[in-house]
């Protein structure tokens, strides 16, 4: 079955933990004592119903409250399709979680109150979302039995949204009119909007197409690991273990491995023991070659005319994530792009960008906690790097702290100069 994977998205209260814990709910992907001890901590709250946001919102904290501030990650599946779901935080401070739960995600569900419209943060994390290249979108306007289920209501916030959207690149948008507490339109169709004539969003998850989501064309495969049993039985085996990042991979295929430029032929492709005849992201397998290279960790498996050229100088759009730091002109790091670290050093701040109305700030020097902008980064060493529209792998990277070994920032390659 296809794996779906999805991040919440919106304001505070809007209700996604609520959404996700009535998903949950109605499709039967709970057991019996994970709802018990829901209904417990419901009644010990005074609550006169059973809170299904408890299901996802996990940390005391969180309980107390009644906020999300880490990223929850919920599987179900249904006959249709697997799923894997982000519950990320609404709150301002918390942007940082909601780029790391969406960074690897296929669909972006924004929630929206339908008594208060679209705020703020709803355009934020909509323009993240569409920064981070996820590409399918649904904006779920929530709590319609607060406004009486009336479609006049969800007209105002689903014109007013896709307004919005329309300034940004969403290629794929669709707009449900839900309530997650009560589960009108989550699993099944509700009865209280005959106004509405589509689908519930269990079965447009199920059906969403994301089989052309991954890049099937360019191949690229970051080494992670040699293999080298060390065993009589296995004395001639080498392999090449990392995970497929882009493009499909076929036995006999010719293939070149960068930094060195050498060619050679995929021979075997191996999985948990099994022996494939191809591979495709987001597949983790082990190479084997035709030939005895020199390859280690770090290097990448492409295609003889179709690879990225080796570049030291990148722009690329930063997401800022730790607290207490900045970033500016003259700062050093060192940046992890796939299975490739090196030193670097920021050249230029060339703008800020406010997320709320798309304005660039040029006169910016620096960026601080959850601050976004684009960043002109120059490396010690050649890394091969794809730009992050054309594949969000290689087209990515994280800046560390040389000093405390943290990680400071997620970045999108915007455009690598050398090409």
């Amino acid at each position: 079955m296809e794996l779906l994977r999805l991040a919440t998205a919106g304001s505070v209260d809007d209700g996604k933990s609520t959404l996700i814990g009535r998903l949950l709910y109605d499709s039967k992907s709970i057991f019996e004592d994970q709802l018990e001890a829901v209904e417990r901590t419901s009644r010990d709250q005074g609550a006169d119903y059973t809170n299904l946001a408890l299901l996802t919102d996990g940390l005391r904290a969180e309980r107390e409250q009644g906020i999300t501030i880490d990223v929850a990650y919920r599987y179900f599946a249904t006959p249709r399709r697997k799923f894997i779901i982000a519950d990320t935080p609404g709150h301002i401070q918390y942007t940082r979680n909601m780029v790391t739960g969406a960074s690897t995600a296929n669909l972006a569900l924004i929630l929206v109150d339908a008594r208060n419209g679209v705020v703020e943060q709803s355009r934020r994390h909509a323009f993240l979302s569409t920064l981070l290249r996820v590409p399918h979108m649904v904006l779920l306007v929530n709590k319609m039995d607060l406004v009486d289920y009336d479609e006049a209501a969800f007209n105002a916030v689903a014109d007013d949204f896709r307004q919005f959207a329309a300034k940004l690149d969403v290629p794929d948008l669709t707009v449900i009119p839900v309530s997650a507490l009560k589960g009108d339109n989550v699993v099944n169709r509700s009865e209280n909007m005959p106004w509405y004539e589509g689908t519930s969003l269990l079965h447009h998850l199920e059906n969403v197409h994301i089989g052309s989501d991954q890049n099937l064309i360019d191949v690229r495969f970051p080494v992670q690991y040699v293999v080298r049993p060390q065993s009589d039985a296995f004395h001639d085996y080498r392999g090449y273990a990392g995970t497929v990042a882009g493009g499909t991979i076929k036995v006999g295929d010719e293939v070149s491995v960068l930094p060195s430029g050498l060619t050679t032929r995929v021979v075997g492709i191996d999985l948990y023991g099994d022996e494939l005849q191809e591979a495709y992201p987001p597949m983790s397998v082990t190479l084997r070659l035709a030939d005895d290279l020199d390859i280690s960790r770090g290097d990448l498996i492409a295609r003889p005319h179709n690879h990225p050229e080796p570049t030291q100088d990148v722009d690329a759009m930063v997401v800022w994530m730790q607290q207490g730091t900045r970033i500016q002109e003259g700062s050093r790091y060192i940046v992890k792009h796939t299975t490739r670290t090196a030193k670097a050093v920021v050249r230029d701040l060339q703008y800020r960008l406010d997320v709320n109305d798309l304005h660039r700030d040029d006169k910016a020097t620096s960026l601080g906690l959850n601050e976004i902008g684009r960043v002109t980064f120059r490396v010690t060493q050649p890394l091969f790097m794809d730009e992050y529209r054309r594949n969000r792998f290689t087209g990515s990277f994280i800046i560390i702290d040389e000093h405390s070994g943290a990680t400071v920032a997620a970045a999108m390659v915007v455009e690598a100069h050398g090409r």
